[in-house]
């Protein structure tokens, strides 16, 4: 009896996977073979997996080598607005769609993330699975789909706003009031929230930028 075979992995969603957890940052160079060694994939489906990010958006041609993409001010700021409009028509679903075991979850979530307060990269990874959680909870597959593409882009940003000194623990107080909306059913109220929330973090990352210059 033949073993089974191993589960094949996919280059798209692993070199995907690596933007998004900040292996490859913007400004990164990918190197096809490089990538076939660390994934273990051949450089086939690395090649078509580079194309593939090259037409989203995500990676760009600095003459013949590809490197990630980065977003400049416009850019960021239109994201920004899509993102804002997309998360609150999912938090609204969610108060009016979500179950009470969803809720909970959330919940536990913004407990939890409090004990990752001194690590922004773990904070961060945990803000990416708590928006998550709330488009899964609107239960609209086309809306998830939109949030899904808007969320790759965001990977494209080089730091986190989580990371400005005192953004932690007012992110996780925003959090709670978006859930306790959700919780008590008030759709407008979470849609307001969430987009308040997501305005406070522009906000940071214009600071951010503005210290740059």
């Amino acid at each position: 009896m033949a073993s089974p075979k191993a589960p094949q992995k996919d280059a798209y969603d692993l070199i995907l996977k690596a933007i998004d957890e900040g292996t490859y940052r913007p400004g990164s160079r990918l190197v096809e073979s490089e990538l076939a060694e660390r994934f273990g994939v051949s450089r086939t489906p690395i090649r078509e997996a580079l194309q593939r990010l090259e037409t989203q958006g995500l990676l760009t041609r600095d003459g013949r080598s590809l490197i990630v993409a980065s977003l400049d001010h416009d850019q960021m700021a239109q994201l920004y607005i899509v993102r804002a409009e997309l998360e609150g028509l999912a938090a609204r679903l969610a108060a009016q769609h979500a179950a009470a075991e969803e809720i909970k979850v959330l919940q536990e979530m913004v407990a939890a993330d409090h004990a990752l307060l001194d690590d922004p990269a773990a904070l961060s990874r945990a803000n990416r699975r708590f928006h998550k959680q709330i488009h899964l909870a609107s239960h609209n597959k086309y809306l998830v789909q939109q949030l899904d593409l808007v969320h790759r882009s965001m990977a494209l940003m080089a730091t986190t706003s989580l990371a400005a000194e005192g953004r932690g623990p007012v992110a996780l107080d925003e959090h709670d009031a978006i859930v306790r909306a959700i919780a008590e059913r008030d759709g407008d109220r979470a849609a307001r929230m969430l987009k308040d929330h997501l305005s406070t973090a522009f906000e940071v990352r214009l600071k951010e930028e503005a210290g740059k210059v």
